[in-house]
């Protein structure tokens, strides 16, 4: 067993070798540009982007491969998606609505909007980190355009009540967009029956490569209008210009469709592996507690915060398993972690948290040896703190 052991899929994943073995000839000897459509090679290239396309569309159970334009990632998908919905919106209609776990690149535009003038509310959530519909509901007014919700927070696992949100978004008039970069791999994924009608996902989420995602937007193709953030050549039905990253669309394509392979045994095992740690570590130690819901969470992942520790001082001594204290996305910041702070867990227990992801390559060895280390530096931490008050 290598270490330090890789136990932090939500952040990213190893890119699966099937998935490398497809990308590969896109770098070399397939490597020309698809919007050069004058010659052969280049028909060639576009020929696989629309493969590639058709591939993405069907993993999530699209209408049509129209309907999807490839972005860098999640974060870029969720950015053209919201700015994107608002502008298109009717004039009397120019509310977004998030809540507040989502994503940081959610947030970050909720309060860029704020700020340029628009109206935006931020819905609270539950002790069990899923977002309060009773709040949606009230918040649900004539003037709202756009509901953000993620499909499956990042941090804790926590699902979210997706289909449950589209049914109120349209029956107020509102559309509603599903950040999905934590989906593939561990939930099926359709978007007829989340009801949504955008969504974004990431290839590195699930063994695919970085810098490359998607976003579907419902009837993209059909009559939608849709708003770019950028100008430029027009590529992906011009709401995403540049040229596009072929060897990455391959790529993800290739991601969701290996995810898809055998989703009911995976994850069966990953969430016996996810229970596996969590037993061994609660066994083992007083005052550690699960954050996020018991049961509809993602089968890999497990927040853990541990009383009378300093989160800080355990993830360093931890320099043989790879973990974090949240999202990748809010690494470096000093402040517990927004997510369980705005799920009621105190300062303290926020700021002694680890999440632990595990992915497709995690075994049950891995697992125990990170169990052991974290009881073990659990336990020396807080020996260190009793002998220092005493």
């Amino acid at each position: 067993m290598q270490t330090p052991v890789y136990l932090d899929c939500n952040a990213s994943t190893p890119c699966d070798p099937s998935v490398v073995e497809r990308m590969l000839p896109f770098f070399s000897t397939r490597f020309a540009n698809p919007s050069s459509v004058g010659h052969r090679p280049g028909r060639d290239a576009a020929e696989a982007l629309e493969a590639a396309r058709a591939a993405v569309a069907r993993a999530i159970g699209a209408t049509t491969a129209s309907e999807i334009v490839f972005t860098s990632g999640a974060t870029e998908a969720n950015n053209i998606a919201l700015h994107g919905l608002v502008a298109a919106a009717p004039p009397g209609r120019q509310r977004l609505v998030t809540q507040a776990t989502e994503h940081p690149s959610v947030l970050a535009v909720a309060r860029a909007m704020a700020a340029a003038g628009r109206p935006v509310t931020v819905i609270g959530v539950g002790p069990d980190g899923r977002a309060r519909l009773d709040e949606l509901a009230a918040a649900l007014d004539r003037d709202v355009a756009v509901v953000a919700l993620m499909l499956a927070n990042n941090e804790t696992g926590a699902l979210q009540p997706i289909a449950e949100a589209a049914d109120l978004a349209r029956t107020a008039g509102a559309r509603i967009h599903c950040d999905a970069a934590q989906a593939p791999g561990k939930l099926a994924l359709d978007v007829a029956a989340l009801g949504v009608d955008a969504l974004s996902l990431s290839a590195h989420k699930a063994c695919g490569p970085k810098g490359v995602g998607a976003l579907w937007v419902r009837d993209l193709g059909r009559g939608a209008t849709f708003a770019p953030l950028l100008a430029g050549g027009g590529q992906e039905s011009g709401i995403r210009p540049g040229t596009p990253n072929l060897p990455g669309a391959v790529g993800l394509a290739a991601a969701l469709e290996l995810a898809a392979v055998g989703l009911d045994d995976a994850v069966a095992r990953l969430a016996a592996l996810r229970d596996r740690l969590e037993r061994a570590v609660r066994a083992a130690l007083e005052g550690v507690t699960v954050n996020g819901p018991v049961a509809r969470r993602l089968p890999n992942t497990s927040s853990l915060s541990f009383a009378g520790v300093d989160g800080a001082a355990l993830l360093a001594a931890l320099d043989d398993i790879a973990v974090s204290s949240g999202s990748a996305c809010t690494a470096g910041h000093a402040e517990p972690s927004p997510v369980l702070r705005a799920m009621g867990v105190s300062p303290a227990l926020a700021s002694a948290s680890l999440r632990v992801s595990l992915g497709r390559f995690t075994t049950a060895e891995e697992v125990d040896f990170a169990a052991g280390r974290i009881v073990e530096e659990v336990t020396r931490l807080r020996a260190l703190r009793h002998r220092r008050r005493s």
